[in-house]
């Protein structure tokens, strides 16, 4: 179904006030221009009516650090074909008037940082995006951007992992909005997950913040989905959407989001 932007509220209020229906939330995560702009759309047109709660539109970047081989992919394949930042802002500004759920840019601080800070959480409140995902900011050097991003009401999302100390988590937790993205275990995305070994890593991000939590790094099928229901608010899916798209093509989206839970 394709139909307005989000209505108003916080990303935080939107989250909470799904999570009322649902026993846990959706997020799915594309790179816009892979394997090109008319397949982003179209992917995002199909995961909306399939029933996902919200977005993440990945910039891709040449060194994308946190994204293990099959993001990694991605991303040099859409820079290869042409994807460019300013024509990210284009199509993220369409799928947010054309679908009411939240949207987020993903990405890397280096991109930001060229664009221009203020400028990059100008035009992407603008284009309506709710929030930033750029896993290899440390919030103790973002002041700038953060400033950027608070004074453009774009959510700075930030993220725990395993082994962040007890300590950085509560300091994080007081930057961090909308929400907080956990990631499954040290390393990079796309790989294997034993999503039974988190109760009490989990355990710590709940009371280092009061904020949702969302998990990913590894969520691959509907067990995986279900496994989680009643410790993270969002579960998100990211790889392993790449990988049907390499499998089986752009059309097979729809009913691979839709089969998640």
């Amino acid at each position: 179904m394709v139909s307005g932007p989000v209505s108003g509220g916080t990303l935080e209020d939107f989250i909470r006030e799904r999570r009322r229906g649902k026993d846990i939330l959706l997020m799915t995560h594309i790179v816009l221009g892979y394997p090109s702009f008319e397949a982003s759309v179209a992917m995002v047109d199909a995961m909306v009516a399939s029933g996902v709660d919200l977005i993440e539109l990945q910039i891709p970047f040449s060194e994308p650090i946190a994204d293990g081989p099959v993001i990694l992919h991605a991303n040099q394949k859409a820079l290869a074909a042409g994807s460019r930042v300013a024509r990210c802002f284009e199509v993220a500004r369409e799928l947010c008037a054309r679908h009411a759920i939240p949207m987020l840019f993903m990405s890397y601080t280096n991109i930001a940082y060229r664009y221009g800070f203020d400028a990059f959480a100008r035009d992407a409140a603008a284009a309506g995006l709710r929030g930033a995902i750029l896993p290899d900011l440390p919030y103790e050097e973002g002041a700038e951007l953060l400033a950027a991003m608070d004074a453009h009401a774009l959510d700075p999302v930030f993220i725990y992992s395993p082994n962040t100390s007890d300590a950085r988590m509560r300091a994080i937790a007081k930057r961090a909005r909308g929400f907080v993205y956990c990631v499954a275990r040290k390393g990079v995305t796309g790989a294997d997950t034993d999503f039974g070994s988190l109760d009490g890593y989990l355990a710590r991000c709940h009371a280092a913040t009061p904020l949702p939590l969302a998990l990913g790094f590894g969520v691959s099928d509907a067990a995986d989905v279900a496994g989680l229901v009643g410790k993270v608010d969002i579960a998100v899916v990211g790889s392993q959407t790449i990988r049907v798209i390499d499998e089986q093509g752009v059309d097979a989206v729809g009913a691979f989001v839709g089969g998640l839970r």
